[in-house]
């Protein structure tokens, strides 16, 4: 209701029927927007009152059974501290009514009050608490706002972090004020989302903007289990940061979703946020991952397709070289070429890497044995696993599980 018409609720407390009547026809109660809902006799009675109706105003004598004023002063305080009070006392109380100034007492009035004393000091209190209403109105709408534009407000911030365009104190501000982790990213990707797929042309700027938007939702949905912010960059590729992981599998997993479920050829590169760099790291990691999306776009289709059949099934201890090239149609030779070509790496190299990445995830986010991580990503024995990690890593899996331990 607006705050310029709504009835503000008033409770009367004193022990005399006298001074309650007295105070109740004194006023013309409609003509302030006030409504005495309640009358107590004495303070235990008048803060039973107060927090049943939620009073807003309440006048309260300091002279009363079983609970006195101050008392019920600062019981109504901590129920309900939005409630204005005034005092109503005498010339001899005048001493302790200004103790309860203390308690946060807005007005006193010294009895007998008169009909035009009492008018005006209900009216200042009336009109506080209907300043007091606007502005909160005028807060929760401006909030409302704010968090209607969250998303927008956390791209524009994102895109100002990349670019180094803001101070350590000012991340942190935005961090805070949208409701992001305080620490900078695990992982920043790129995606790169070109004008033709292959042949098939974009037919209208219509068209390029649902699939952009259709690709953005696979991102977002294969990254819900994590904090995330999706945007654009100012060259158009779509960026994401990500709290909470730094599994390199996940950059991958987008690009394999958007080319099955969209039949578009997308190129994303990721890169880690080195946590010495704090903040700082995150225009560095996104230089990196922008420089891995434009050398991404110079690897043939094919090295693609067999890359992402390594990514599939590198799970697969009896996956070969010979395996995959039948797989895509190419032969080993060819296929073996084509990777130190445009990979400068071999076949098993890059298996083993894919293997060892996932072996890092699942050492450091589940309590699965040594042995059963190694069956898992592809090592028919915990020897074999164990030696292929402390040759990639520099240390055993057991002491990598125990550092990571340690960190958290």
């Amino acid at each position: 209701m607006d705050s310029a018409l709504r009835y503000w609720k008033v409770i009367i407390a004193d022990d005399e029927p006298i001074i309650r009547e007295g105070i109740r026809s004194a006023v013309d109660w409609p003509a302030l927007r006030l409504e005495v809902v309640a009358e107590a006799e004495d303070g235990e009675e008048a803060l039973e009152l107060a927090v049943q109706h939620r009073a807003h105003i309440m006048l309260v004598d300091l002279s009363m059974p079983i609970m006195d004023g101050l008392t019920l002063i600062r019981e109504v305080r901590e129920q309900l501290p939005d409630c204005r009070i005034i005092i109503v006392t005498g010339h001899d109380e005048f001493g302790y009514a200004q103790q309860a100034v203390r308690f946060g007492v807005d007005e006193y009035i010294l009895k007998p009050a008169n009909p035009s004393q009492l008018h005006e000091v209900l009216s200042r209190v009336r009109e506080e608490l209907e300043r007091t209403a606007m502005r909160e109105s005028h807060l929760e709408i401006a909030s409302r706002q704010i968090r209607k534009n969250i998303p927008l407000l956390r791209e524009r911030f994102c895109n100002e972090w990349i670019q180094d365009a803001l101070s350590q104190q000012e991340v942190a501000e935005q961090l805070a004020f949208l409701e992001l982790p305080q620490s900078p990213p695990d992982l920043l990707g790129i995606l790169r989302w070109p004008e033709v797929d292959l042949g098939r042309s974009i037919h209208s700027e219509r068209d390029r903007q649902l699939l952009l938007f259709a690709t953005e939702n696979i991102a977002s949905e294969l990254l819900s289990p994590y904090v995330h912010v999706i945007f654009r960059d100012s060259s158009g590729f779509i960026c994401m940061m990500v709290w909470g992981t730094n599994d390199e599998q996940l950059l991958p997993a987008i690009e394999e979703s958007v080319n099955r479920y969209l039949k578009l050829n997308v190129v994303t590169r990721h890169a880690l946020v080195s946590e010495e760099a704090g903040y700082s790291g995150v225009g560095t990691a996104y230089l990196r991952a922008r420089e891995g999306v434009y050398k991404e776009t110079t690897i043939s289709p094919l090295i693609r397709r067999a890359r992402q059949y390594v990514r599939e099934h590198f799970a697969d201890s009896q996956l070969s070289l010979e395996g995959a090239a039948k797989a895509i149609g190419v032969s080993p030779v060819y296929l073996s070429r084509l990777f130190k070509q445009e990979l400068g790496t071999t076949f098993v190299t890059l298996l083993t890497q894919m293997r060892i990445s996932k072996a890092m995830q699942l050492l450091g986010s589940t309590g699965q044995t040594v042995a059963e991580i190694g069956e898992a990503v592809g090592y028919e024995s915990q020897h074999y696993f164990s030696t292929a990690f402390k040759k990639v890593v520099g240390v055993s899996p057991n002491r990598y599980r125990r550092s990571e331990a340690t960190e958290e």
